[in-house]
């Protein structure tokens, strides 16, 4: 919501920081048949339209310095049926900068899927992992089983 209010916020802090530390995360919601961003979308009293679309405002937020997106599909975000798969390929397509999937996630195939079809560079999860319904361990082995990159340490604690 800030570099909403105030986009040169991008351009100042990739002078100051380089392109490669600046993510913007995007809360994108489909109203009306277009992906529209929305901000203040911390409590839904406060979540409202910011007037661009979800598009517009990616290429703005990278041609500002944007090094990352983060693009946070509200429709599914929360409801455990899988990333917006259509919403991300469209946004790939557009997206010359590493494109990072969030909202939906609640198996390990979601997101072999959400690789494999919208060809996303990461995709987060965070509801099933914390109502402990996966583990990064699952997830991990999925991706492996579809020949994606992962690193991956049998054994190690923190995969749990």
């Amino acid at each position: 919501s800030p570099a909403l209010a105030r986009p040169e916020l991008i351009n100042e802090l990739a002078q100051e920081f380089g392109s490669q530390s600046i993510v913007v995360g995007i809360d994108s919601k489909e109203v009306n048949n277009s992906w529209c961003v929305w901000q203040f979308t911390g409590r839904e009293e406060t979540a409202k339209t910011s007037g661009y679309l979800t598009s517009d405002w990616m290429q703005e937020a990278i041609e500002r310095g944007a090094g990352e997106i983060v693009l946070n599909c509200m429709d599914r975000d929360g409801h455990k049926n899988g990333f917006d798969i259509r919403q991300l390929a469209y946004m790939r397509a557009l997206c010359p900068v590493p494109l990072i999937a969030s909202g939906g996630a609640a198996t390990p195939e979601d997101f072999a899927e959400v690789f494999a079809l919208a060809k996303v560079d990461g995709a987060l999860g965070a509801g099933a992992f914390h109502r402990k319904e996966i583990t990064v361990a699952d997830v991990k082995r999925r991706l492996i089983l579809g020949n994606f990159p992962v690193r991956f340490e049998e054994g190690y604690s923190g995969y749990a």
